[in-house]
């Protein structure tokens, strides 16, 4: 592996790629975008843009397609609910809504117009990012923990810099489902990434959970990648080349994730959000 070049690039903007069909979660999603499923009283992409902001990050773009108008409409300031719910004396609710709001400035959206992968859906954000480090969350993945993931990762980029991914443990009798890392000794940089390996031949039970922090170099790789899985553009193919010329490092969140792309997944992350939140339910058969 050579070594990194880029360290020292300051972290201020994150990708959001929510452009995709929700597949998994049809037919629910023939109307509503997958990140605009709530999750207990928020839709989910909200958990995911405080996730980046409470990390530090000063820009968030999301990656939208057709049909996904409610994800920019839900981030805008809604005059006539303000005014309506003051109106009704609804002031803590309304003080709440607006204080989900993020600044003017802080969330723009980009268009993938072709569905072409997760790493086209990347390269489409790549004028709004130039030439600076950047962070990519993915929505299906709602991340809970005492600390969120994007804030672990930024305290590690703040002292080696270079390219970091997210890691989770499972269950080694599990990990031919995942994306699996190979680190270099006892790590934490990463010397491979091998997509769902044969049973019994993973190089470790730490899988790839859907953060990333990444320099601009890959925008070139992502341009110039030949189609990967799926026929599609894949991010996982263009960070493997970006090893080439510089160092990729694994940070262990040590939180719970939960899979909102299918439903196990997403009923999971509403009963134990719930949870968290101190909210008192039922549950019957």
């Amino acid at each position: 592996m050579a070594s990194d070049t880029a360290t020292n690039r300051k972290l201020r903007k994150a990708i959001i790629p929510a452009a995709g069909f929700g597949s998994r979660m049809l037919p629910a999603t023939k109307s509503i975008p997958k990140e605009m499923l709530p999750v207990v009283d928020r839709p989910l992409i909200h958990y995911i843009v405080a996730e980046a902001l409470e990390a530090g990050i000063e820009h968030v773009v999301i990656v939208t397609s057709r049909q996904k108008g409610e994800i920019e409409d839900y981030f805008d300031e809604h005059f006539e609910l303000d005014r309506t719910l003051r109106e009704g004396g609804k002031t803590d609710l309304a003080d709440r809504i607006k204080s989900d709001v993020p600044g003017v400035g802080s969330v723009s959206f980009v268009r993938q117009q072709r569905a072409e992968g997760l790493g086209h859906a990347i390269w489409s954000a790549r004028q709004i990012i130039g030439d600076e480090a950047f962070a990519v969350l993915l929505p299906d993945m709602l991340k809970v923990g005492e600390k969120g993931c994007m804030s672990v990762m930024t305290q590690m980029y703040d002292k080696t810099g270079g390219n970091i991914i997210a890691v989770m443990q499972c269950d080694p009798a599990e990990a031919h489902k995942y994306g699996i890392v190979s680190l270099e000794g006892d790590g934490p940089l990463i010397n491979a990434i091998v997509e769902k390996p044969e049973k019994g031949t993973a190089p470790s039970n730490l899988y790839v959970s859907g953060r990333y922090i990444l320099q601009p170099e890959i925008f070139n790789i992502l341009e110039n990648l030949e189609r990967g899985a799926g026929n599609e553009i894949q991010l996982t193919d263009a960070i493997v080349k970006l090893m080439d010329s510089q160092e990729v490092r694994a940070c262990e969140f040590e939180g719970n994730v939960y899979d909102c792309g299918n439903p196990g997944g997403y009923v999971s992350a509403n009963v134990n959000v719930a949870k968290r939140q101190g909210i008192a339910f039922d549950i019957h058969d």
